[in-house]
């Protein structure tokens, strides 16, 4: 199959699929006599992976972690389950991160409906954010 084919069979730009190729998360395809790449049907399979696995909050490094481990032969699904693990710590520490920013967010809309933009002196930037 040519690069058009695997793109319209994952919905994955060519360009995309050129990038994962030069970081080692797609195997270098073969080359048709034409110079044109030449992919085979194993290439959809592991492009749909990389898609799901971005989808589940896993970065290119913790991917190609994944797809080493499969490539040498291991089955990664232990390994799989810690960077999965890590990645909820991550995603629940940074949800009590954003509801502290929600809370000042509130705080200061509040802080600016009880203030008098008359009240504004040249020299204020906004009254609304202290920084003083």
């Amino acid at each position: 199959m040519l690069i058009g084919d695997i793109s319209a069979a994952t919905g994955v730009d060519r360009q995309t699929i050129r990038f994962y190729e030069r970081q080692g998360l797609l195997p270098e395809p073969r080359r048709a006599p034409n110079g044109y790449r030449a992919y085979d049907e194993a290439t959809i399979d592991r492009l749909r992976f990389i898609r799901a696995a971005q989808g589940a909050g896993l970065t290119l490094a913790d991917i190609a972690e994944v797809l080493s481990l499969r490539d040498g032969g291991q089955a990664p699904c232990s390994h799989m389950s810690v960077v999965l693990e890590q990645k909820l710590a991550e995603v629940r520490s940074r949800h009590q991160e954003l509801a502290v920013l929600a809370a000042e967010l509130e705080h200061l809309i509040e802080t600016g409906r009880s203030l008098d933009p008359a009240e504004c002196r040249p020299t204020d930037i906004c009254r609304i954010i202290s920084f003083k």
